[in-house]
């Protein structure tokens, strides 16, 4: 009996123990966003705002070309890394433009250009416009994208700095913010191509007047501790930075994978379905995933993972899901079933997507040169366009000539795989990424 009440006891002691130890709060995305300063949460907001008049259109323009427009599939392909190259592979230049003038006058600039594109596109006919507007638009992200994404991350590193916790969260955040209007852009874009792909364009340009207004209201003309860098020199320490390019050329990799949303899956579900109709519920998928599962993810990255670590995890991710169409393809399955594959590689290159891109935009800074974080924040993406450029004329021609349906996807998953290899080594005493 004795024995019996000092098992009691000592439970009892135990759970008054536990009670008074307090615990850490859940991670939420309310909670993290109430903790930001007014600048983050307007920068982050932006990325929100970007993302779905952005989203609005781009899922759509590859359909439109090769239907409305009649190009061919390399030409198709090409376009779409023009795109992509105007965009990210002109980002060194936004970033340059950043430090030398500050971020809100090229934010505003951005605009302008976006909304400019987005009209032209949609009265776009010949393919000369169609590349014409294209350029516009991936110029205007080339400019104000650089600015708030290198503000974000120097302001997660003196979040980091003032005991907040990791710079990874608002980085992870920045994210959450960018699917949410990922998911809601094609959405938009769906119901709006119920009247014609113009309506779209010119719905995502609105989007972009929006965004333009807010920012010349809200957006301060001087950012404390933003230092305008007048000197020159910064490129070519840049391209003697051997750690930061062999970053670039990894981060590469990944936006290759991920460009095969716009041209290797709508293929796919054409391909599977009989139409691109269920493409909108896979980018849908996508971003929920993000939304739902980045912070956590990146908490969980973050206690376990340093930054190397959590690159290669997700490249390997991204990797299989590659290899997961491959496998698939021989059998030819259409319908719901023949989607399958297809909603695996979503899955597996979304969670792989959550480890790579915070982890990669939170080792920036750790690498770039004082006062040039907007150079370096540029060209990490600029790098990347140029792989993108490259590897998605090269996979337009893999969908066109005719070879083993498994081979494109084979080809992917064996680029990306192979990319762990070039990721730089993490210098000693780095800690982990959270």
């Amino acid at each position: 009996m004795t024995h019996l009440v000092s098992r009691v006891l000592a439970r009892k002691a135990a759970r008054t123990s536990d009670a008074g130890t307090p615990k850490p709060p859940r991670e939420s995305t309310w909670r993290l966003g109430k903790e930001l300063s007014p600048l983050l949460r307007l920068l982050i907001l932006t990325q929100l705002a970007f993302n779905i008049g952005f989203y609005a259109v781009l899922p759509f323009l590859a359909g439109h070309l090769g239907t409305a427009i009649g190009m061919a599939g390399w030409l198709v392909g090409f376009v779409l890394g023009l795109r992509t190259f105007s965009q990210q592979g002109l980002f060194v230049v936004g970033g340059w433009l950043v430090d030398r003038f500050g971020v809100r006058p090229v934010v505003l600039a951005g605009c302008v250009l976006r909304i400019a594109g987005f009209v032209w596109l949609g009265y776009a006919k010949a393919s000369w416009a169609v590349i014409g507007a294209v350029l516009v638009i991936g110029f205007a992200a080339a400019l104000f994208s650089p600015a708030v994404e290198s503000e974000v991350a120097r302001q997660a590193v003196v979040w980091e700095e003032n005991g907040h916790g990791s710079r990874t969260r608002v980085l992870a955040l920045f994210s959450v913010a960018g699917q949410a209007g990922a998911f809601v852009g094609p959405l938009l874009g769906a119901l709006l191509l119920a009247v014609d792909f113009r309506t779209a364009c010119l719905a995502g340009a609105g989007v972009f007047v929006l965004v333009l207004a807010g920012h010349l209201w809200l957006m301060p003309q001087h950012i404390p501790g933003r230092v305008r860098v007048r000197e020159r020199g910064g490129a070519r320490a840049l391209l003697r930075n051997r750690r930061f390019l062999a970053l670039c050329c990894a981060y590469g990799a990944y936006l290759l994978a991920y460009n095969q949303l716009y041209l290797a899956l709508p293929d796919e579900v054409q391909r599977a379905a009989g139409s691109q109709a269920p493409l909108s519920w896979l980018f849908a998928l996508s971003s929920v995933l993000v939304v739902f599962t980045q912070l956590p993810v990146t908490r969980w990255a973050g206690d376990r993972l340093d930054l190397r670590r959590s690159m290669t995890a997700g490249l390997l991710l991204i990797a299989s899901g590659f290899a997961v169409v491959a496998a698939a393809r021989p059998a030819g399955w259409t319908g719901t079933a023949g989607l399958l594959p297809a909603a695996g590689f979503v899955i597996l290159l979304t969670v792989g997507q959550m480890l790579v891109v915070p982890a990669a935009r939170a080792w920036v800074p750790d690498l770039a040169e004082e006062g040039r974080l907007g150079l370096y924040m540029g060209a990490l993406s600029s790098v990347s366009g140029l792989i993108v450029l490259a590897g998605s004329a090269a996979t337009g021609s893999l969908l066109d000539l005719g070879l083993p349906a498994a081979v494109p996807w084979l080809v992917l998953a064996a680029v990306t795989a192979l990319s762990v290899a070039v990721l730089p080594r993490r210098e000693k005493g780095a800690g982990a990424a959270a």
